[in-house]
């Protein structure tokens, strides 16, 4: 039977910003759960209303049903609230990319974006990131010393989808640089956006003119009939979508291995850890934290909370992950079990084969720089590493190494 919750007041919600949400996030997520049951009120940056969705079981129904939950945002009842620079604008001000369809159209959409990447190539793909794993150790192999999220993982994920998408090489550097931009809340995050959206479209552009076994050119001539506008902006979708989550990937199953006695004792002695290693930081520490969001299309109880018509449900990912009705033993590692929710669920979840791709960049990339550099240790406490300050992101600031340097051999690769 469902348990019924009193009302809330807006004393009683808790604050998804600040010094005590950044410090301990985990924490902070077992506590809600604890006080509150699986869908909790919560406030966002800007004191804004929304419920957080922190159950395992709560999050399945809520993602599993795009009929009552759905996700364009024009349905949100907060918008009269919502100030023109309110830092979160972002992620809810809808546009026309397939993150915001719905029904048939969505499927539409989606379905074109997952055939296009059931095309790549995946022993091609997992060849070429061990080509740009290796040229991006050779520029600091010989030194003894990285920071392996600004010198490595930040890099990787975005030379990876120039390759998939076929881009020209001398167009990725700027892509590179603009993406991680853009990506940024700062002032010049709108116009790298922009620069970003000219350089898909360019892109396709040239693929009508010269098509290839990439994505752009799937998208092209799928049987979804997709405008061009309709791919610049699911382009662009794709490579929002791969760039943080995938490196914060990288990064933090890099951290692990330095710090974890499961993994740590097999750097030396193999690969065998490094795909436990992947999914465990996927149950434990999974790059995307939160996500904005669905929208309740009707009055509705969830989790015995009364839902209005308009609510915003925030996708509690790693909230669910460390649900104890799911995961009885936190404790105990993850082998095996590949249950979490860190891609989503649903039709509105990341759509396949988009999380088989990733793995085959992450996997990649941590085993060329673990063969590469054997003897890596970290060169600061673990307990001193500094994660960014975002409610959305799990990942590092930096992560300073040491190794014993290497004689740095020629590793050769075309970007395009």
């Amino acid at each position: 039977m469902t348990e019924h919750r009193p009302e809330v007041s807006t004393e009683d919600f808790v604050k998804l910003y600040g010094a005590r949400f950044q410090e301990d996030p985990a924490t902070l997520y077992g506590r809600i759960r604890q006080e509150y049951g699986g869908v909790a009120p919560v406030l966002l940056d800007g004191d804004v209303p929304a419920w957080l969705v922190c159950g395992y079981r709560e999050l399945h129904q809520v993602t599993s049903d795009s009929q009552l939950f759905a996700r364009d945002t024009r349905r949100w009842n907060q918008w009269e609230n919502v100030p023109a620079d309110w830092p979160l604008l972002p992620y809810v001000a809808h546009n026309p990319s397939v993150m915001f369809t719905e029904a048939l159209e969505h499927r539409r959409r989606a379905g074109a974006i997952g055939d296009a990447l059931s095309a790549v190539d995946q022993f091609d793909l997992r060849a070429h990131c061990e080509q740009i794993a290796d040229r991006l150790i050779d520029t600091f192999a010989g030194t003894g010393e990285a920071d392996l999220i600004t010198q490595f993982a930040m890099q990787i994920p975005l030379l990876a989808i120039a390759k998939m998408y076929g881009m020209p090489e001398a167009e990725t550097p700027a892509l590179v640089r603009d993406v991680a931009i853009s990506l940024d809340v700062g002032p010049d995050a709108i116009p790298a956006y922009g620069r970003v959206q000219e350089a898909m479209g360019r892109l396709l552009a040239l693929k009508h003119r010269q098509p290839g076994h990439d994505v752009p050119s799937h998208m092209a001539h799928s049987p979804a009939g997709l405008t061009d506008a309709e791919i610049v902006q699911d382009l662009l979708v794709v490579t929002a979508a791969a760039q943080q989550p995938t490196a914060n990937w990288i990064g933090n199953t890099i951290r692990l291995m330095l710090t974890d006695d499961r993994f740590a004792m097999t750097l030396s002695g193999g690969r065998g850890s490094v795909g436990e290693a992947l999914n465990e930081v996927l149950w434990h520490d999974t790059p995307t934290q939160n996500f904005i969001g669905r929208f309740a299309t009707r009055d509705t109880q969830l989790g015995g909370r009364r839902i209005r018509t308009g609510d915003l449900l925030v996708l509690g990912l790693a909230a669910a992950n460390a649900d104890p009705h799911v995961r009885p033993d936190l404790a105990g590692g993850a082998a095996g079990n590949h249950a979490h929710m860190s891609f989503g669920h649903g039709e509105h979840g990341c759509p396949h084969p988009a999380p088989e791709v990733a793995e085959v960049i992450a996997r990649t990339t941590v085993e060329v720089l673990l063969d590469r550099l054997p003897d890596l240790s970290l060169s600061v406490p673990d307990e001193s590493l500094k994660w960014q300050r975002s409610m959305w992101m799990r990942g590092l600031e930096s992560l300073p190494v040491t190794f014993t340097p290497t004689y740095v051999a020629s590793h050769a690769v075309s970007w395009g």
